[in-house]
């Protein structure tokens, strides 16, 4: 394994519990399934597509010293990532996120990140203390940033020297956290992937369409962004103008982890050079192959 990192990813590491039904679903539904735990979470999801495509993440998440902290940092490890950095916490218990699913969607979900949260910035010391890098020599590489971190660690982040080189992809976690990216947008720093709810949230309006979306958060200060909106458009936005395309046309077997293989595999697209326009339709490639059941995390 390098020891040096192609790229690090900072926020939720945990186990996903999922269960999934291939039945139509409503509040108060019974039905047969299959119940599945998953190491996951926003930064390591993400983590797991860079190295299928042959990049060695490194980790900055709070992971407790409990039975299933071992088990997460072993297979953390196994898969190929750089887990030297990981603040493992004695009092905290490891995170754990919990979804259902049905034919018709993503039906509920629970994230209990309040291990993540309550580490705060001290997931965020290799970046000070020589690990990665240090005080007056900052970090220049690519960052992958999630929004299970706090508020206020995010908006610490978003004006902090130690990564004001970095070049940081964001994404906000779900709808419910997506206004903890605020900063991003009001700063004009990094790149944001979001989908069409989440850009509403962060505008507090009502988009009809990706396009209209990535305009929008422009509008507000963001400096460029990724907006998705399932099997609809979706659609890059800089300032120097837009691109839009439409995504493959898939059966749907799952939803959790899409939106992080999508950033995952833009991310890995334009680190290889790939042209805009064909790093977009390679995420979206990307994300269709992974909710058709194609490939896992």
């Amino acid at each position: 394994m390098k020891d040096t990192p192609d790229i690090l990813c900072i926020g939720s590491v945990l186990w996903d519990v999922i269960g999934r039904s291939a039945s139509v679903m409503r509040q108060g539904s019974d039905v047969p399934g299959r119940i599945t735990r998953l190491p996951g979470g926003v930064a390591l999801n993400i983590a797991v597509t860079l190295t299928r495509f042959g990049l060695t993440p490194a980790l900055l998440t709070a992971i407790g010293r409990d039975t299933e902290g071992d088990e997460l940092i072993a297979a953390c490890a196994a898969r190929g990532m750089i887990i030297d950095c990981v603040y493992r916490s004695d009092d905290l218990p490891t995170d754990v996120y919990m979804a259902v699913e049905g034919a018709n969607g993503l039906i509920a979900a629970i994230a209990d990140a309040h291990s993540l949260e309550a580490a705060g910035d001290k997931i965020l010391r290799p970046l000070s203390d020589g690990r990665l890098a240090r005080t007056g020599s900052p970090w220049h590489g690519l960052v992958a940033l999630d929004g299970n971190l706090t508020l206020a660690l995010l908006s610490e982040i978003a004006r902090s020297p130690l990564l004001a080189e970095a070049d940081l992809r964001v994404a906000p976690a779900s709808p419910g956290k997506a206004e903890r990216l605020l900063p991003f947008v009001q700063s004009g720093r990094g790149t944001l992937y979001v989908n069409l709810e989440e850009a509403g949230l962060l505008c507090q309006t009502r988009f009809t369409g990706s396009r209209d979306a990535a305009a929008g958060l422009l509008a507000r200060g963001a400096s460029r962004v990724l907006v998705t909106d399932g099997g609809s458009d979706a659609t890059e936005g800089r300032p120097d103008g837009s691109l839009t395309r439409t995504p493959p046309q898939v059966l749907i077997t799952r939803v959790t982890g899409a939106g992080d293989t999508f950033m995952a595999a833009h991310i890995a697209a334009e680190r290889k050079g790939v042209a805009p326009e064909n790093a977009l339709e390679m995420a979206l490639d990307a994300a269709a192959s992974y909710v058709s059941g194609e490939t896992a995390l």
